[in-house]
C-alpha cells in the first residue's frame, strides 16, 4: 500500500509540475474562443469584425481565425492588469466582450469561460492522472498474490481503480470536447466535471447498483424460505434497500430544479458532491470487497503445503457435522489426498475451533472424529480446540502449525464466502496462509458475504471514518472552490 500512495504521490507531484508549466512558460499566447453567434455571424458575413483591447498597453490581439462553429481570438500579455478584448462590427458597435486579467507572469484568466493560459494542457494532465491512478491500483491488485492477497489494500485496488478509471474515461471526453468545441464547451463547464468526479460515477455505476440490489433482495428473501427468520438472515433486505434508498435519493438531490445566488449555488453544489462521496466510498469499498471474495474463493492455491487448518463453526448436539461445517472438512480432505497422490506430500490436519456454550465437544474434536471415520489416521491430526472466533484459530493454530514446520507451507478451508476475510485474520495474527473455500447454497452465498463485506469494514472502522472524512473534506473544499 505504501508503494502505491509513493507512486501515486509522484504522478500528482508530475501533476502539479506539469500544469505550473502549462501556466507559467510553455503557452504564452492565450486563444480566445468566441461561438459563431448571430449578431457576430452576420458582421463577419457583411463586412468583418475589429478588434481592440480596452487596456492596449496590457495586452494585444494577434489575427483572428474563423472556424466552423467559433473564433478564435489569439491574445499576447504584455503588462499584469486587466481589460476587455471588445469586438465591434464594421460601424464599430460592440457587439461582444470579455474580461481578461493578465498576471504579472504573462499568464491569461477568461473571467466569462474560466478558461487560462494553458487550460488545454492541465486538462490532458489531469486525463493522464487518473488513467495512471488506475493502471498503478491495478498492478498493485495483480500483483497482490498467496498471503499477501488477503490485505485491506487489495480491496482498495479492486475497489479504487475502477473510480480512478471511470474518472479517467469521463475526463478523456472532458478534455476532447474541450479541443475540439473549445467554444460550446468552456472551461467553467470542466471544472463542473472535476469537482463532479463521485457525483458522475454514481450515475455511471447505478443501473449497475440497482441490478446488484434487487439480486441482493431476491436471494434474501428465498434464503428467508429455506433458513430461520432471523436478523442476521435479513441483513441482505437491509442493505439493498439502502442502496435503493441511497441511488434514488442521488437522483433527486443530483437532478432537482435549483434556482438562487452564486454562493448557494456553490452550497448545493457541495451538498451534491458530498453526498455522492459518501455513497461511492461505500460503493467502491463493496466493489472491491466482491472482487476480492470471489477471487479468494475460487483460488486453487498450489499442493506444496505442510499444514492445512480446518476452521470450525458450530455442530449438533450428537457430535454430527452439519451442512456448512462438513463442506469444510470435506473441502480440506480433498486437497489433503490429491496433494498426497500428486507428488506423495503428506500435510498434517489441524481442526480449529473451541467449545461454544451450546456444544457438547470443542469443535475441533468434532472434526477429528469425523475425519477418523474418513480413513484419516489420527497421527496426522493435531486439533486445535481453545479458540473462540477467527482470529484466535488463526493465532492458536499458528503455534501448532511452528511446531510441525517452523517455515512449512500452510492452507486453511472454510465456506467460500470467508476465506477472504479468514485471510485478514490470518495476516493480523503473522499467519500467513492460502485460503480454499467449499461451496455453499447459492440463496445463502450473498447474505453471508455481505456480512463478510461489512465485517471487514467495522474491523477497521476507524480508519475508515478518518479516510471517508479526508475524502469529503477534498471533494468538500474543491466543490466550494471551484463551484
Amino acid at each position: 500500500m505504501r508503494q502505491a500512495a509513493k507512486q501515486i504521490a509522484l504522478c500528482a507531484l508530475v501533476l502539479i509540475i506539469f500544469c505550473v508549466l502549462c501556466r507559467l512558460t510553455v503557452f504564452r499566447t492565450y486563444t480566445v474562443h468566441i461561438p459563431l453567434y448571430g449578431a457576430l455571424n452576420n458582421a463577419l458575413d457583411k463586412g468583418g469584425t475589429r478588434l481592440e483591447m480596452e487596456k492596449p498597453d496590457v495586452a494585444h490581439v494577434g489575427q483572428a481565425a474563423r472556424h466552423d462553429d467559433y473564433l478564435s481570438i489569439p491574445v499576447h500579455p504584455d503588462k499584469a492588469g486587466e481589460s476587455d478584448l471588445r469586438i465591434l462590427d464594421a460601424s464599430g458597435q460592440e457587439i461582444g466582450f470579455y474580461v481578461l486579467r493578465f498576471g504579472p507572469m504573462g499568464t491569461v484568466y477568461n473571467s466569462q469561460t474560466g478558461g487560462f493560459t494553458g487550460d488545454t494542457g492541465v486538462l490532458i494532465a489531469v486525463t493522464l492522472f487518473w488513467l495512471a491512478v488506475s493502471a498503478i491500483m491495478l498492478w498493485h491488485y495483480s500483483q497482490a498474490k498467496g498471503p499477501a492477497y488477503y490485505a485491506y489494500s487489495t480491496i482498495y485496488f479492486a475497489g479504487f481503480s475502477l473510480f480512478s478509471l471511470v474518472t479517467g474515461l469521463l475526463m478523456l471526453r472532458v478534455t476532447l470536447s474541450h479541443v475540439l468545441h473549445p467554444a460550446d464547451f468552456s472551461m467553467f463547464a470542466a471544472y463542473g466535471a472535476i469537482n463532479g468526479a463521485s457525483k458522475q460515477f454514481m450515475m455511471v455505476t447505478m443501473p449497475a447498483m440497482v441490478i446488484f440490489a434487487v439480486a441482493m433482495a431476491i436471494s434474501n428473501v428465498v434464503l428467508l424460505r429455506h433458513e430461520r427468520s432471523r436478523m442476521q438472515n435479513a441483513l441482505g433486505l437491509a442493505v439493498s434497500l439502502l442502496l435503493l434508498v441511497g441511488e434514488a435519493a442521488g437522483f433527486f438531490l443530483f437532478f432537482r430544479d435549483f434556482s438562487g445566488s452564486e454562493w448557494e449555488g456553490r452550497v448545493q453544489s457541495t451538498l451534491e458532491n458530498v453526498y455522492a462521496t459518501v455513497f461511492v466510498y461505500f460503493e467502491c469499498m463493496l466493489v472491491g470487497s466482491a472482487v476480492c471474495a470471489l477471487k479468494a474463493a475460487r483460488h486453487q492455491p498450489p499442493m506444496d503445503k505442510d499444514c492445512i487448518v480446518i476452521l470450525g463453526c458450530w455442530f449438533r448436539r450428537d457430535g454430527t457435522l452439519p451442512p456448512l461445517l462438513k463442506g469444510r472438512v470435506d473441502r480440506a480432505l480433498d486437497f489433503w489426498r490429491q496433494q498426497r497422490e500428486t507428488n506423495g506430500k503428506e500435510a498434517v490436519l489441524i481442526p480449529s475451533g473451541g467449545q461454544g456454550a451450546d456444544e457438547p465437544m470443542p469443535e475441533a474434536e468434532a472434526m477429528r472424529r469425523y475425519l477418523l471415520t474418513q480413513g484419516v489416521s489420527d497421527t496426522v491430526i493435531r486439533p486445535e480446540t481453545q479458540s473462540k472466533n477467527t482470529y484466535q484459530n488463526m493465532a492458536f493454530s499458528k503455534r501448532i502449525a511452528e511446531r510441525i514446520a517452523p517455515q512449512g507451507k500452510v492452507l486453511f478451508a472454510t465456506t467460500n464466502y470467508h476465506v477472504f476475510r479468514s485471510g485478514l485474520w490470518a495476516n493480523l495474527a503473522g499467519f500467513p496462509a492460502e485460503g480454499i473455500g467449499c461451496k455453499t447454497k447459492w440463496w445463502f452465498w450473498p447474505n453471508a458475504f455481505m456480512r463478510e463485506c461489512l465485517g471487514l469494514l467495522c474491523n477497521r472502522w476507524k480508519q475508515e471514518i478518518l479516510l471517508l472524512f479526508l475524502l469529503i473534506l477534498f471533494f468538500g473544499v474543491l466543490s466550494m472552490v471551484l463551484g
